[in-house]
């Protein structure tokens, strides 16, 4: 979220952020919004019986805040609730989310911990579009980062966790200057429907320099 936010305010990003919502109380991104006089509430998931009364609480605060803008867009970022399908109808083609691995590899949980299992080159973070199969939406993007000997859970995590701040704003402002859309055709990106996602790299030195593109 900080990272959006930063590209919203250097221009990087054609965007602002309406609201932040959260689930849990204890959500970091909820102080950090008010501390950047961004509107942050929460609908706890704790205080309703029922997934589907969750869902409701949740489409309610979520179009009090897009009420007005011409285009609006919801930004999944460490949300770890399952919505259910009549929810993810409601908003198909507006909804994002980014997710720890090289999609379709490793959907679901523990992602690191099963690549490093796996002993494989590379792992990184998806973007893709909300769907109601779990971490199968149409994917949009992907960075992929290095796994380097000696690697532990915690340090592949936060090498990915980087890439993720690049590279989630990149999609966003696709989004956010119309270049991006969700057809019955599949994604489509420019025009042009995209076969495979967008492929970026971390930089070998892991600096603050820009992402390096992967031909694909």
């Amino acid at each position: 979220m900080a990272a959006i936010h930063a590209a919203c305010q250097d221009g990087r990003l054609p965007a602002r952020i309406a609201a932040v919502i959260a689930d849990r109380p204890e959500a970091a991104g909820l102080e950090l919004a008010r501390s950047l006089a961004i509107p942050a509430c929460l609908v706890s998931f704790r205080d309703h019986a029922r997934r589907s009364d969750f869902d409701a609480a949740l489409k309610r605060q979520i179009d009090a805040c897009t009420a007005g803008p011409a285009r609006s867009l919801i930004v999944l970022a460490g949300f770890m609730r399952i919505l259910e399908p009549e929810f993810v109808g409601r908003y198909q083609g507006r909804m994002l989310n980014i997710h720890p691995s090289l999609l379709p590899a490793y959907r679901g949980l523990h992602t690191h911990r099963r690549a490093l299992a796996d002993g494989v080159a590379w792992h990184g973070a998806s973007v893709h579009f909300v769907s109601v199969e779990l971490d199968g939406g149409p994917v949009i993007a992907q960075v992929r980062v290095p796994v380097l000997p000696g690697d532990t859970e915690s340090a592949l995590s936060a090498r990915v966790q980087r890439g993720e701040h690049r590279l989630y704003w990149r999609v966003i402002a696709w989004m956010a200057q119309n270049r991006l859309s969700l057809t019955p055709a599949g994604v489509q990106l420019d025009g042009a429907p995209l076969r495979r996602p967008v492929m970026w790299q971390l930089p070998a030195q892991d600096t603050d320099g820009d992402l390096i593109d992967v031909a694909n």
